[in-house]
């Protein structure tokens, strides 16, 4: 669970220094979403997944305050 409030944090911290090495980075996931359609019940499935730097560093400070609070 911290290790998702780091993302978030690094992803804080990237959308703050835009333009920034911070914003370097690769994403993976689904690039146009899958459709299931039945007829009656449409299902889309999408995950996009983008690692920054700034997201790495989100990663580290959670990892860091987790050894700090066990």
């Amino acid at each position: 669970m911290l290790v998702l409030v780091g993302f978030v944090i690094g992803r804080f911290i990237g959308t703050y220094f835009e333009g920034t090495f911070l914003n370097y980075g690769q994403a993976f996931g689904l690039s146009q979403p899958v459709v299931l359609d039945l007829g009656f019940f449409i299902l889309t499935f999408g995950l996009t997944i983008q690692i920054t730097i700034a997201s790495v560093i989100g990663v580290v400070i959670a990892l860091v305050i987790y050894r700090f609070i066990r």
